[in-house]
């Protein structure tokens, strides 16, 4: 049921006496964030879209029909004196949403224009089918959205106002709920919370929604600052060096393998590298920005790639990413090779420049749909045998022998099904199943 369904409900707000206990819900619920942003509600409009404006107003509405002002309850009151005019139908929704408290589900079997299952992240228990046209066309599986759950004619369905809460807003969200709550963290990913304690805590959810959507706003209209794992500003370097007369690749070959931080890639192709207790040079001051972002390979015996080398023709190549590892690789080719080659040319190219190259050159114009099934398959198998950082670096295989281990697999899983989900690849869950992974790694059961 709709915001349509409770339209005399909104229009009963413009009673004096309650339009002022509104505001003050209203207050509660976005007054810091408009505070910190220095915005009045009627610009969020602007700056997030009509539908998300309604939405948190939508929000703070619901948890404003649920409270008692001088042992008077808005709902109750608009019933007792206009209730006549709605039906027993819209009636005993209102008294429902009246009831119903805002908490955090995970989506999951959805039916798009039908229906789903959520999970309450907060409260527990199995999950719930809820019958849902819209919300339905857009969520992807494991998603997670703030909602209130309201029974209508003997099924649950979602109460007209959702938030849908990435993975960064639900970090958030547990942090801020255990602010609150003065809880301790633990291995849990939220805390666990009654409906009678959720009651007060509905502004938390709007306030962190909020929050996190004007952050990341202002994140993405601000270039991201791009430093390599020693924190040196990332400028590509393309550094080629002549052959001299006489030489040739076998010769300069040979050389190269004696050199102990090259380390064989392939055919005429080597990895530049730097092993764990090696001299790091100091960072760069300006890689503590807050818009820092850190790109390095490391290889699996954790040594760090600074560089590679290719013999190509009668050049041998360097490709680095910042000044500093040209000027060091430069003297390191120098001193091993000396006569063999000739004095380097060097291209430059930005990080911005290489972005914008890669734009227009096509590349970016291939999707991730354009995969084919099988290949896609083949990939998510052998990465079930490689390490994952965010398991602590180890692999799928390996971390799903311990009890906390088979919770952060399950974690990944939905986090790479919702992904895939989220390609918008035209038919791809029904030519795509993930279950033999989940039945693979011996965690089915989690899925829920």
């Amino acid at each position: 049921m709709n915001a349509d369904n409770l339209t005399g409900l909104i229009g009963y707000l413009k009673q004096d006496q309650w339009q002022s206990c509104f505001e003050e819900v209203l207050g509660e619920h976005l007054g810091p964030a408009l505070e910190a942003a220095d915005i009045s509600f009627e610009d969020l409009g602007d700056i997030l879209g009509q539908g998300a404006a309604m939405s948190l107003w939508g929000c703070a509405f619901e948890d404003f029909l649920g409270q008692d002002w001088d042992d008077e309850n808005f709902v109750e009151v608009y019933l007792k004196r206009r209730g006549w005019k709605e039906g027993p139908r819209k009636s005993a929704y209102m008294r429902g949403l009246k009831e119903a408290v805002m908490s955090l589900y995970e989506v999951s079997q959805i039916v798009p224009g039908q229906s789903m299952m959520v999970r309450d992240l907060l409260r527990g228990g199995d999950p719930v089918l809820v019958h849902e046209r819209s919300a339905t066309q857009s969520l992807k599986p494991w998603g997670r959205i703030a909602a209130r759950l309201v029974p209508e004619d003997g099924k649950m369905v979602l109460a007209g106002s959702l938030l849908a809460y990435p993975q960064q807003a639900c970090e958030d969200l547990a942090e801020n709920l255990r602010d609150v709550l003065k809880r301790k963290r633990g291995q849990a990913e939220f805390p666990k919370i009654k409906t009678d304690g959720l009651r007060d805590l509905a502004p938390v959810f709007t306030l962190t929604w909020l929050f996190r959507t004007m952050e990341n706003m202002v994140s993405a209209s601000e270039p991201p600052v791009l430093f390599n794992g020693d924190g040196e500003e990332l400028v590509f370097r393309d550094v080629c060096f002549p052959f001299s007369k006489g030489s040739t690749q076998k010769i300069i070959a040979e050389v190269l393998n004696t050199i102990p931080c090259l380390q064989h890639a392939g055919r005429m192709i080597w990895n530049w590298t730097r092993q764990a207790g090696d001299h790091v040079p100091e960072a760069n001051s300006k890689a503590g920005d807050s818009k820092a972002q850190f790109l390095s390979t490391t290889l699996d015996d954790g040594g760090l790639v600074l560089g590679n080398l290719e013999l190509k023709g009668r050049q041998l190549r360097l490709q680095v990413n910042s000044e500093t590892r040209a000027e060091q690789g430069t003297a390191l080719l120098r001193n091993a090779l000396g006569s063999l080659i000739g004095s380097p040319l060097t291209q430059i190219m930005t990080a911005e420049q290489a972005i914008e190259e890669q734009r227009t050159s096509g590349r970016g114009d291939v999707l991730e749909d354009e995969i084919p099934l099988e290949e896609e398959a083949e990939v998510l198998a052998a990465v079930l045998d490689e390490v994952v950082p965010g398991l602590g670096h180890v692999t799928p295989r390996q971390a799903v022998k311990t009890a906390a281990g088979k919770k952060k697999v399950a974690a990944w899983l939905k986090q790479i099904e919702g992904t895939t989900a989220g390609l918008g690849r035209e038919g791809a869950g029904a030519s795509f199943s993930f279950d033999w992974m989940w039945e693979e790694l011996g965690i089915k059961g989690l899925r829920k």
